[in-house]
């Protein structure tokens, strides 16, 4: 059954693929909310030492204003951001935001520059996130981080409706977001940094459910799943 599962998840990402080379995603059509949502809960993870930071997908540029606050101090803030109007408010935070594709913009970053690169549910959204995260390998310092959150498709209720209900339904914003092109799990994002050349520093759960629904899941399981409590996972890697 779950081998099953896993041929839906590619059979889905190759189609998405093809569709989207020629009709890409309008996230105009994406709330407000989605590019200005501070995320205080993704601040434990920055590294306190950080002196150069680029942020992909960086929003109305609301991340780095809160590292700069809980630093109490000024770095250098580098940004890229899809949607030409966030990037503008961005601008009055971020000292240096380029629009576009990260894709397209990565080449022109500078080399062994960054000590940290922040992708907050970001690779989700990319064609293809093992290119660029071998892209970026040459932007970060020897000692650089990036840090990440990403969704959690074995998230008890998307895992419930899949198995029990037969439901894949794509939503406005979540795990199901309309555009989300790939799909993962804690055992395929690990291997997703590790095939692109990381290690893994940490890796954790977060966004806990409180629901009691995972408990008599997990007895379906045979007490395992411990990863379907968690809509996302955080991780913080180095390179090789």
């Amino acid at each position: 059954m779950f081998t099953n599962i896993t041929h839906v998840y590619h059979s889905i990402n190759y189609f998405k693929y093809i569709y989207l080379k020629s009709f890409p995603m309008d996230y105009a059509e994406k709330k407000s909310e989605y590019y200005t949502y501070p995320r205080y809960d993704m601040l434990r993870y920055v590294p306190q030492d950080i002196s150069k930071v680029l942020e992909i997908g960086c929003g109305n540029g609301v991340f780095i204003k809160l590292i700069k606050e809980n630093l109490k101090r000024d770095i250098e803030s580098w940004g890229i951001e899809l949607m030409e109007e966030y990037a503008e408010e961005a601008r009055s935070i971020i000292d240096n935001v380029q629009v576009g594709k990260c894709e397209e913009l990565i080449p022109n970053l500078p080399d062994n520059y960054f000590d940290l690169i922040i992708f907050n549910d970001v690779l989700e959204h990319l064609l293809d996130p093992k290119s660029v995260l071998m892209d970026l390998k040459g932007k970060l310092t020897n000692k650089g981080k990036i840090i990440c959150s990403i969704p959690n498709m074995r998230y008890h209720e998307n895992l419930f409706g899949l198995v029990f209900k037969s439901h894949w339904e794509y939503e406005d914003s979540g795990i199901m977001d309309f555009t989300h092109l790939k799909f993962y799990t804690h055992k395929s994002i690990k291997k997703l940094f590790s095939d692109s050349g990381y290690n893994i520093d940490h890796f954790e759960g977060i966004s806990k459910t409180k629901s009691l629904k995972p408990y008599l899941f997990r007895l379906l399981l045979f007490f395992g799943g411990s990863d379907i409590f968690y809509k996302q996972f955080a991780v913080v890697a180095s390179k090789r």
